[in-house]
């Protein structure tokens, strides 16, 4: 892929809509925090901003039980202030916003397979790496970047994805959508223990996906020898063997140093050495195709600092392949 493509930026501030009330930590000024960071930048004029359009129930169905569908569509509309299924707050206008978040996957997907850009992240909310295919859960109401996934898989023909999860929170949501699936290789680097309490080593996959789901979990006070690490030396050589011909990142920043919700110790720096190991892996076996989805962060000054390296890889990236 040349090397003149831009780096897409896909978000909307529709997603401030989301209310999820005082003092909870997956808040609107997420979104301007991250937003005001990229504008003030030397690079910000080099992105393509993209505008997202709404997931279809066609996209959603892919991932989720209609009947999951339905009763979040059904409990936000009556005003819930929590899904019934878990811990993700909404309100009155937070359907919009998942619709959007979820939405934004498959828009970057099809401005990347198109090759109108090298890679994109989507800054939107609430994340997605919590959601199971029948129960929102931790913040997220629908799974985003899984719902990219399947976009990628039946509207542009990709077979094999690679799905890598830097939050520091385990994505079982994610984990649980392609657990049987041996097209989709789910790559977590986590806290153990710590929410929502999955993602153990011995969670490798079952049936045809046994082997295609490998957890790396550490304990409190990691950071960059135990994440890039893994990173570096097991994700990379297991995808010498996998060969994905689209790289997704669930790109969640509250693994980063001071985040109030998480206690691993990478620092700005970190996050852009990571973002180039997977812009390697995808420059290797996938022509260049990259997502990255936001997930956590919530230190506000800490989540802007580390989504703005992280973007900035993705942006001044030279591809090795």
């Amino acid at each position: 892929m040349a090397a003149t493509l831009p780096t897409a930026l896909v978000h909307d501030a529709r997603v401030l809509r989301h209310v999820t009330g005082p003092g909870h930590p997956e808040r609107p000024e997420r979104y301007t925090a991250i937003l005001d960071s990229l504008r003030s930048t030397d690079f910000f004029g080099e992105l393509l901003e993209l505008q997202p359009s709404p997931a279809t129930d066609e996209q959603l169905h892919r991932v989720h039980a209609e009947s999951y569908v339905e009763l979040a569509k059904r409990e936000i509309a009556g005003g819930a202030t929590m899904l019934s299924t878990g811990d993700a707050n909404v309100c009155r206008d937070s359907l919009e916003p998942a619709l959007l978040a979820a939405g934004a996957a498959c828009t970057a997907v099809d401005a990347v397979a198109e090759g109108r850009v090298r890679n994109a992240f989507s800054v939107m909310r609430p994340p997605g790496h919590h959601a199971t295919p029948d129960k929102g859960m931790g913040f997220c109401v629908f799974s985003n970047v899984a719902i990219g996934v399947r976009h990628a898989q039946a509207v542009h023909g990709v077979e094999r994805v690679l799905v890598v999860d830097w939050d520091v929170h385990h994505g079982n949501g994610t984990q649980d959508v392609f657990f049987e699936d041996d097209s989709v290789f789910v790559f977590n680097t986590h806290q153990w223990p710590l929410y929502p309490g999955t993602g153990a080593p011995s969670e490798t996959g079952a049936g045809p996906g046994e082997d295609f789901t490998l957890n790396q979990p550490f304990p409190l006070g990691s950071g960059r020898r135990e994440i890039v690490g893994a990173f570096r030396d097991v994700l990379v050589p297991a995808m010498r063997e996998f060969r994905p011909e689209f790289v997704f990142v669930s790109a969640g920043f509250d693994s980063r140093v001071d985040d109030p919700l998480g206690g691993f110790n990478l620092t700005d720096d970190d996050f852009a050495e990571l973002t180039e190991i997977v812009l390697g892996i995808a420059d290797t076996h996938a022509g260049g195709r990259l997502v990255s989805c936001l997930e956590g962060g919530y230190n506000l000054t800490g989540l802007a600092a580390a989504a703005t390296a992280h973007c900035e890889r993705l942006v001044r990236h030279e591809p090795t392949a």
